[in-house]
């Protein structure tokens, strides 16, 4: 790193931690989370195929056995 790199680089936070700050990952948190329900509550939503639930059974069967 020369002496250029070291003035421009951005000072830790206060919270001691190498990252951002609590308040940018609490954030980040709540955006990925919406996002995320967003693109997938109506799927997880639909009901499970009766195929795949039988898929399912027959495997935990296997496992027990």
């Amino acid at each position: 790193m020369n002496r250029t790199d070291r003035k421009h680089r951005p000072e830790r936070p206060e919270n001691g931690r190498d990252g951002p700050p609590a308040e940018v990952d609490a954030a980040f948190d709540l955006w990925l989370q919406r996002g995320l329900h967003q693109l997938y509550d109506g799927v997880a939503a639909e009901p499970i195929p009766d195929e795949l639930l039988k898929l399912i059974e027959e495997d935990r069967t296997r496992k027990r056995d």
